[in-house]
């Protein structure tokens, strides 16, 4: 038996490794998606082959993972219910993609994540497999408890504790972290009580407020087409504008979030996350479509977004709908080029100038003090035919009083 795993390095996957061939005497091929978790991954394919795997992928995706998907859903402004800009959901069909790639490769037949059974991993993981190869076998050992035995976090730390496997999560502190280049989320152990304020000392990509620079920064953002692409005039590939943008925002303390989530398996979930350089580019993003899209245009996509950020959570990027709404975000986005200039303070992000060849912000038109073309009459017209339909209900109701 030979199977791709989802390997990072941490506490279930490390299990996981070791059960795999425990278990089933199978052939381990792990796979990481540098998808720019940093320092997190050194020594990974060593740790990996040290404890048995037959091999070990680490490859660098972060210019992938930026460009075709990162970007594009920017494009669409997604954010779920409200305040989640998406970070770990969005480079989920990405390690799957890949790791089905490498399954294709190796000639194995299954691949094996260490998402739980009441997560959204799980189903985005699974949901991308089946997509791109309907046969694959899918291993979940959470979901296989007579096969599995264990019940939580401490179980697999005794696990490893009695096998002599190092690992860095300890029952002090139990909470997951997962870190990729739009993010950090941390979720599980002190944090399930959504009373109990985070530690300090938890953040990892943002400073304090407390640290934040004493200073606004201003900074300009060059769009093409809705994708940035420059940087205070420096022209950046994908992977490095994300970069930079996260180092500015980490000094102001730009993107953190702490929410309670509604997962797609029913049950509600605390998250906290950072995403500094996701926050900026969502308000310079926005703010460039303030001057460039139709208003008809930007209200029918608006509606559009809670659905397309739903099926990014829930693990539907290789689905024909996605796809669909994709290509109609994309049509929306040809004019949306130029520049927005922000000011980064104490935690915000503050627009403070746009502009772009393709403005549709006529100076004349909107004027107090320029008639600029615009008869002012015509509003008459406008309003009462307008309020035809209200003023018709007010008099049936004034008739039946």
């Amino acid at each position: 038996m030979k199977v791709v795993l989802a390997y990072s390095g941490g506490l279930d996957t490390t299990v996981l490794l070791t059960w795999l061939q425990e278990k089933y005497d199978a052939e381990v091929i792990c796979y990481c998606a540098n998808v720019g978790q940093g320092e997190e991954l050194d020594g990974l394919e060593e740790k990996a082959l040290k404890h048995g795997a037959a091999k070990c992928y680490v490859d660098n995706v972060q210019e992938e993972f930026a460009k075709d998907y990162i970007f594009p859903m920017m494009q669409a402004n997604a954010i779920y219910e409200g305040t989640y800009l998406l970070g770990t959901s969005i480079a989920r069909p990405l390690i799957a993609k890949r790791m089905v790639d490498i399954a294709i490769a190796e000639g194995a037949d299954s691949i094996c994540h260490g998402a739980t059974g009441k997560g959204n991993d799980q189903v985005r993981f699974e949901l991308t497999a089946y997509a791109l190869k309907p046969d694959i076998k899918v291993i979940a050992p959470w979901r296989m408890p007579e096969e599995f035995a264990f019940e939580g976090r401490s179980d697999m730390i005794q696990y490893l504790e009695d096998k002599g496997i190092p690992c860095s999560v300890s029952v002090s502190k139990p909470y997951s972290m997962d870190r990729n280049l739009l993010h950090i989320s941390f979720e599980g152990g002190i944090l399930e009580d959504p009373w109990t304020e985070p530690d300090e000392d938890m953040w990892v990509m943002t400073k304090p407020l407390s640290q934040a620079a004493d200073e606004p920064e201003t900074i300009e953002i060059g769009f093409e087409k809705g994708i940035p692409v420059a940087v205070n005039g420096e022209h950046l590939g994908p992977a490095a504008l994300i970069h930079k943008l996260n180092a500015l925002g980490c000094e102001h303390a730009v993107g953190r979030i702490d929410i309670v989530e509604n997962r797609y398996t029913g049950m509600k979930d605390r998250g906290i996350y950072e995403t500094p350089g996701g926050t900026i580019l969502h308000h310079a993003h926005r703010a460039i479509e303030s001057i460039t899209l139709d208003r008809e245009v930007m209200h029918l996509r608006d509606s559009l977004v809670p659905k397309y950020a739903e099926l990014i959570y829930n693990g539907y990027w290789f689905a024909p709908e996605r796809e669909m709404l994709q290509a109609a975000i994309e049509k929306s986005q040809e004019t949306v080029t130029g520049d927005v200039r922000l000011k980064l303070f104490k935690g915000g992000v503050h627009v403070c100038g746009r502009r772009s060849p393709y403005s549709l912000y006529s100076p004349e038109l909107v004027s107090f003090d320029e008639a600029g073309g615009y008869d002012q009459t015509d509003a008459t017209g406008f309003i009462k035919i307008n309020a035809l339909r209200l003023r018709v209900g007010a008099t049936m109701k004034t008739s039946k009083a």
